[in-house]
Formats: C-alpha cells, structure tokens, sequence
C-alpha cells in the first residue's frame, strides 16, 4: 500500500456499531462488562479507548511498526521510554536536540541515577567512543533541533545492536512521509503528534512506535500505569490530522525548498542550515535516509547579532513568533531564548547553536508570500 493509501486508510476502520467512516470521539471513562472480567477490550479509558486505539494502530502502520503508544504529550511519551533503564544505565544522545528532551534527560532521569553522554553524532566515531558496557540506548533526532544536523540512522542501528542497546529516533521534524527510522534498524520511533502529524496546531500529543512485542508490552505496562494518555477528542484530531499527512508534507517540502534558496541567496544572510543542499556536511546521509528535506529551516544573519536577529523576528508578519513548528501556518522562533533556553548558554554554544539563530518553521501558504515577509523583514 502507498504512503498516500495508507495515510487515509491503514489502522482504521469504519465504526462497527454505526459504519460511521470516521472513527467516533468515544467521550466515556469507563465501559459496562457483561460480567466481572468479562468485557470487550476496555474497561477503563486510561487503558484503552477505542479512538485512542484506531490513532495508535494508524500510526504504527505509517512507520511501518507494528505498535502503537499515544500519550498526552510528546514529552511524555519519552518519559515512558526513559523508565525501561535503571540507575547506572548510559545512554549516548546528540548534542543537538530539543530543549525538552534535555531537560527530562539531565534534570529528571540523571538524578535518578541515569548518565547520559552527549555527543555531536553526525560523526560516528563520536558515537563509538562512548559505547561500554552499561550503554544501553542510543537516543538519535535527525534531523536535529534546530541545527538541522543529519545523523545516520543505519549506522547508529548497528552501533546499537553491536552493544546490546537499543536506538530510538525521535522522526517528529520528518514524519513517515520523509524517512521511516524502523525499516532502518532502530527499535523504537517516537513523535511528537502536535507536530507535523496532526498538523494544525490544535492538540498536544506523543507517540512511540515499536517492533519487538516484549519492549511494546513493557512501555503499554507504564503508559497504563503511570497515566500519561491522551483523551479522545486530541486522538480524533490527530486522526483527522494524518489523513492530510502526504499532501501537507509535499507542499511544506516544496516551500522549504524555496525558502532555504532564498536565504542562501540573500546578501544579508551569513548561513543556512537545510539539509537539502549539497553542500551541507551530511547531505549525501540526508540524500540516502529521507525522501525529502522537510520545511524546518534555520539561519544567522551577518554579523552573527542577537539583537539583529530579535528585530528581524519583530517584523515578520506572516511568520508567527510562537513556539512549536510543523502546522499549516508558518512559525518563525528564536531557540536560545525560546525551545532551547533549559540548556545552559555554553552546552548550546558548544554544539554550535549561537544566540543569533532563527529558527523556521516553513507552512504551507503560497511560496511567494512568505518570501515576501522574508524579504521586509529582513530587509
């Protein structure tokens, strides 16, 4: 089955009391047995929830996974991750990652007893010298927020299997559309659904995606127990959401594209990170892993300013100043004062990402347009 099938179709199924084509906002907390024990799947919505389960199995299928975890957030489904490792586990990530996942890692899970070892991973051997014994997942974002670094995943897959550890790969900046990390070799995929997937900038939700039924049992046990799910209306509009996944990410792409040669071209920008160019450090990966390059963009003007890159960031007009990113209108963010501002001003400059960055989220309004707002607002 397609991409394009499969975003409409796979995982879901017309409603088996009604037909209804849609899958109904099951609104209940809990479910009548016909006797103790004896019910027909659900007992209680924290558990499941026929929305939230038709969601899951949607997308599981896109990933080409073959389970599914929604959670109330894209944080929380990597908190649910971080609780299969125990005090003294490793666990290698890159250096250049999204803020919250920084601060889960080092504020929440390293006190508890977890080590994490950042690391630049578009450089393998990066990687490699930080495996031992007590790794035990390698934590991967490609590409990365907000540097748009390109890390191999197939080369992290065999680092991982090599040293009995697990590789996830949070895909939330490409989305099934543009790379599918499972078929890669990672164990695990998480999302961010707020993004991308559902695409309008209407919900809050995570997601993680997984092969091995053991791992699968393990995760559902702390969804279920620690809590962390979403309701049934944030399902439904994730569900809605994916269903215009292929034909959203086509036009972000496109846009993208044509935002990014803009930038390049511009005589008062310095840099443009966008995987997309041949002249970006891992394009040949990016050329190898994705479909396509993605609407997520990020640049510095010259001269390398904080207070230049604010007063371009206070003129767009099309460009919403606003956290977040991958809906249909399109966002403009400062990350050192914004998404990334929990890592210490010398973690972030270390990994490259100076107080000048701006941050695009490229939407899906007509190309033309958003060049325009480009263009006053930086003058």
């Amino acid at each position: 089955m397609k991409f394009a099938t499969k975003a409409i179709h796979a995982g879901v199924h017309p409603d088996p009391e009604t037909g209804a084509i849609m899958t109904p906002i099951y609104q209940t907390s809990t479910y009548v047995q016909r006797s103790p024990g004896d019910h027909r799947g659900y007992e209680y919505s924290r558990t499941h929830n026929p929305t939230r389960t038709q969601l899951q199995n949607a997308v599981a299928a896109l990933e080409n996974g073959k389970h599914g975890l929604a959670f109330a957030s894209g944080m929380a489904a990597i908190d649910c991750l971080l609780k299969l490792f125990s005090p003294g586990d490793e666990i290698i990530s890159t250096n250049d990652l999204y803020g919250g996942s920084y601060r889960l890692f080092t504020k929440v899970y390293e006190p508890l007893g977890l080590k994490f070892h950042f690391v630049p991973m578009h450089d393998m051997a990066a990687v490699r010298e930080k495996v031992s014994s007590r790794t035990k997942l390698i934590w991967v974002e490609t590409p990365t927020n907000p540097l748009l670094n390109v890390i191999d995943i197939a080369a992290a897959a065999a680092i991982a299997k090599e040293a009995g550890a697990l590789l996830a790969v949070d895909n939330t900046f490409s989305t099934p559309y543009i790379q599918t990390p499972l078929d890669l070799g990672a164990d695990i995929v998480m999302h961010s659904l707020t993004k991308y997937m559902a695409g309008h900038s209407d919900t809050v939700m995570g997601a993680l995606v997984v092969q091995d039924d053991a791992v699968a049992e393990r995760l559902r046990f702390y969804q279920n127990a620690c809590g962390g799910t979403p309701g049934p209306q944030d399902c439904f509009l994730v569900l809605r959401g994916l269903k215009t996944l292929h034909l959203r990410m086509q036009r972000h792409c496109e846009n993208g594209r044509a935002i990014a040669e803009y930038l390049r071209q511009h005589p008062k920008v310095e840099k443009v990170f966008w995987p997309g160019f041949e002249s970006h450090p891992n394009h040949a990966v990016a050329a190898k892993q994705m479909r396509d390059f993605g609407g997520m963009i990020s640049f510095v003007l010259k001269g390398d300013r904080k207070e230049d890159a604010v007063a371009v960031l206070e003129k767009f007009q099309l460009f919403a100043l606003a956290e977040s990113l991958g809906g249909v209108e399109s966002l403009c963010g400062h990350p050192a004062t914004m998404t990334h501002a929990s890592i210490p001003a010398a973690e972030r400059l270390k990994a490259g990402l100076s107080d000048s960055l701006i941050r695009l989220s490229v939407g899906i309004e007509d190309a033309e347009d958003l060049i325009d707002d480009l263009a006053q607002a930086i003058g």
